[in-house]
């Protein structure tokens, strides 16, 4: 062949076309088609996202700032009302003349208008010795009553008190303490006892010193007489591997511990003191109630417990009735026509307040336990 003919199975193309294809398509590699959105870098799509954000708007900051205001407003009145109820003294800064027309003294607050005459002091729950150690504890055991009443004996304008009682009583000396009070307050007020749901032992001691008792028909009364308990936790040590071991200078010093059985001569002692205390309660109720017959003083003085009816049938009490009756009795001793309740300033928000944490603090399981181990010689009806 003196002419090379072409191969129709040669599929290259000639060199000078190719090169001219390849030069087009490098001019066309960077041109996109027309987008609405092109495509972006993922950095810048992320810039963009963000700014698309809808910013946190700046009112709820200022919310978060009036509630914070708001809780703070509340924590200072809080603690202002606080103060103002546990404040002894008006922190209002009241005018003398107002305090003068309303006339505070011992401890007692009144109306003169009212014309006010007649201490009503409460006697609730067991008769003890104050022993609360909590922050917002006030005192408020025998002592607290005891002041009550020194202090209404005191008054001046004070013509008579009348004695709530709604106790089942307490330990010893706690309630001749208050006893001792009433009688010095006797010489110079009339003293009206009221019985309410329980007057019993302790609570019907104290009111052997009223010059007279007003109870309801269905109080429960009585239990004159002396207990004392003495706990015996040596099983339950013995159980939890707890061993007590103390060192006495003498062989009593430990009597009625709850670490180890009583002797029999430990029990005669402690049964010759108990003797002791109710012959001492026995003697109290003789000179309060004079009028009561020996048998029967004898016979109703063995710890059993009756009603404020029977009380009256056999001369303990001197009359049927509630608050009016007790009222009413201490204006006729004490020649006021319209006798007019002196009310304590202690009867409060305050006692409240420190109930709560008295009550907080007596069941606690140190409170329990020392009792427990703490034998304790009382006035005290056990339900």
């Amino acid at each position: 062949m003196s002419e090379k003919e072409p191969n129709n199975t040669d599929t290259s193309l000639p060199k000078e076309i190719w090169e001219k294809k390849l030069l087009e398509n490098e001019d066309t590699a960077t041109d996109w088609p027309a987008m609405d959105n092109p495509p972006v870098e993922p950095v810048a799509a992320a810039e963009e996202e963000k700014k698309a954000e809808p910013q946190k708007p700046k009112k709820e900051f200022k919310q978060n700032i009036w509630a914070f205001l708001l809780l703070l407003t509340f924590m200072v009145s809080s603690v202002c009302g606080v103060y103002l109820v546990l404040k002894p003294v008006d922190a209002c800064n009241v005018k003398e003349e107002q305090t003068e027309e309303k006339g505070e003294v011992a401890g007692f607050s009144k109306n003169k208008k009212g014309k006010g005459e007649v201490a009503w002091i409460k006697v609730y729950g067991v008769i003890s010795q104050d022993s609360n150690s909590g922050p917002f504890s006030s005192p408020s055991g025998a002592s607290a009553i005891a002041k009550r009443i020194r202090e209404a004996g005191e008054d001046k304008e004070v013509k008579a008190i009348v004695l709530d009682i709604n106790s089942p009583g307490g330990t010893v000396a706690s309630v001749q303490n208050i006893y001792s009070e009433i009688l010095k307050a006797k010489k110079e007020k009339k003293v009206v006892a009221l019985f309410r749901d329980v007057a019993a032992s302790g609570g019907f001691y104290i009111a052997m010193a009223a010059d007279k008792i007003v109870a309801e028909p269905g109080t429960i009364t009585g239990s004159v007489g002396v207990i004392m308990q003495a706990s015996n936790v040596e099983g339950l040590f013995d159980k939890i591997g707890v061993k007590v071991t103390p060192i006495t200078s003498g062989k009593y010093k430990d009597i009625g511990s709850a670490y180890r059985p009583m002797s029999d001569a430990e029990k005669a002692l402690l049964q010759d003191m108990v003797d002791d205390t109710y012959t001492q309660f026995f003697a109290a109720v003789k000179a309060g109630r004079p009028n009561v017959a020996a048998d029967v003083l004898t016979e109703y003085t063995d710890g059993r417990i009756f009603t404020g009816q029977r009380a009256y049938n056999l001369g303990f009490i001197d009359k049927l009735g509630g608050e009016d009756e007790a009222l009413k009795l201490a204006g006729e001793l004490a020649g006021i026509k319209d006798p007019k309740i002196i009310s304590s300033r202690s009867d409060s928000l305050r006692d409240f307040l420190f109930s709560v944490s008295s009550s907080m603090d007596n069941k606690s399981i140190v409170k329990q336990l020392e009792s427990m181990a703490t034998p304790s010689v009382a006035y005290l009806w056990v339900q």
